[in-house]
């Protein structure tokens, strides 16, 4: 029977981080489906507009071989609720989240990966602002 993956993030200033990151996803299964965060999800998450609209970071991720599906995350308060409606058998998140999606081991296999040492995007756009 084909396992279905998801994971979500916002993905803006793509690095390879984020590609280590989706590929070590896909490992864990069949299929991957990638929640990427709305433009207004990522100002009350992290209050500040991503560099790269919604649109754009949801081509980049889509364009990405490992990616099966991308859709639109709204809010961090549905992740069951995208869980079910995409079957995911499995739920990657970087450590960074650990223990934080522990509720949803009733409906799938939850697991966190260790984030890609040395980069962080918050990082970049600070190096690149004072450039």
């Amino acid at each position: 029977m084909p396992r279905t993956v998801i994971t979500f993030g916002t993905f803006d200033v793509f690095h390879v981080g984020h590609l280590r990151m989706i590929e070590r996803a896909a490992a864990h299964g069949d299929r991957l489906v990638v929640g990427v965060s709305a433009d207004a999800l990522n100002r009350r998450k992290k209050d500040r507009d991503p560099v790269f609209g919604e649109d754009e970071r949801l081509a980049i991720v889509a364009a990405l071989k490992p990616v099966d599906e991308v859709f639109l995350e709204e809010s961090l308060e549905l992740k069951r609720h995208y869980i079910e409606t995409y079957g995911a058998d499995v739920l990657v998140m970087g450590d960074d989240w650990a223990g934080r999606f522990d509720e949803f081991k009733d409906v799938c296999e939850v697991v966190y990966l260790p984030r890609t040492p040395a980069i962080s995007t918050t990082a970049l756009i600070e190096k690149i602002a004072g450039a």
